[in-house]
């Protein structure tokens, strides 16, 4: 049951806040089509991680990108931002949140207006060469033809995703970190935020003296050692309440 107390308490604090800072996961992209990764309808229950293996993806890219196309370039296509991702983007417009960090490719927050955006896991809108780094829009590749190749090497094109055993790209990390350590009030939604680096950057808000108020169906493990608000429910259903209290939404 949603406590509209809290929200209340929650929608003030952002109200008041002189650096607001959203992170969010897979929860807040759920209203859009996007399945999780872990949980009852996860992708992992579905797939093997070891197509998202790094190592794996260089010995085997014609697999991997059977399966990726699968998981991500048949619906993140078509896929749509929900009224979490529209009422951050004018959250942000109004003051209310100067960054989004999140740990999604869906590229979402974007196609909703939000700006600035650090995407720590990358993003499926772009593809890099494995052999000479040269960038593409994915629309470039014809994913009807696997595994997509370099226009000018003819090197295998990979997501611009962070895969299992690779690093962070270092921009997005310092920015993220830093946007953290500059929060008074640090939103968390719809990830449990479970894989490093991402699960310290709510961690390095805290210990900077942000407020946490965490948003999401379940408790995490934020909840009971970060979280000073706690907000049980959907992405969609939260934010939608918060955003009438600051008149950004109907």
């Amino acid at each position: 049951m949603v406590d509209h107390e809290l929200i209340g308490i929650a929608a003030e604090m952002l109200r008041k806040a002189k650096h607001a800072v959203a992170f969010t996961g897979a929860g807040i992209s759920v209203a859009s089509g996007i399945p999780p990764f872990r949980g009852k309808d996860g992708l992992w229950n579905k797939y093997d991680p070891i197509y998202l293996e790094i190592d794996f993806f260089h010995k085997k890219p014609f697999q991997s990108w059977l399966k990726i196309k699968e998981m991500f370039y048949n619906n993140l296509i078509f896929a749509e931002p929900n009224q979490a991702h529209h009422i951050i983007s004018k959250m942000g417009t109004r003051g209310f949140i100067e960054s989004v960090i999140t740990q999604n490719v869906d590229n979402l927050h974007q196609k909703a207006g939000s700006n600035p955006v650090y995407e720590l896991h990358g993003t499926y809108k772009q593809l890099v060469c494995t052999k000479c780094t040269t960038e593409y829009d994915f629309s470039f590749a014809d994913l009807n033809f696997l595994p997509p190749t370099c226009f000018i090497c003819k090197g295998i094109l990979k997501p611009d995703m962070v895969f299992f055993n690779e690093p962070v790209p270092v921009f997005t990390q310092k920015k993220s970190f830093e946007e953290a350590e500059k929060a008074d009030v640090f939103l968390i939604i719809g990830t449990n935020a479970e894989v490093y680096p991402a699960a310290d950057i709510p961690v390095r808000a805290k210990e900077n003296g942000a407020k946490i108020i965490e948003i999401n169906i379940e408790p995490t493990h934020f909840t009971n050692t970060i979280t000073d608000v706690f907000l049980l429910g959907t992405a969609e259903e939260i934010m939608g309440k918060i955003g009438k209290i600051l008149y950004i939404s109907e």
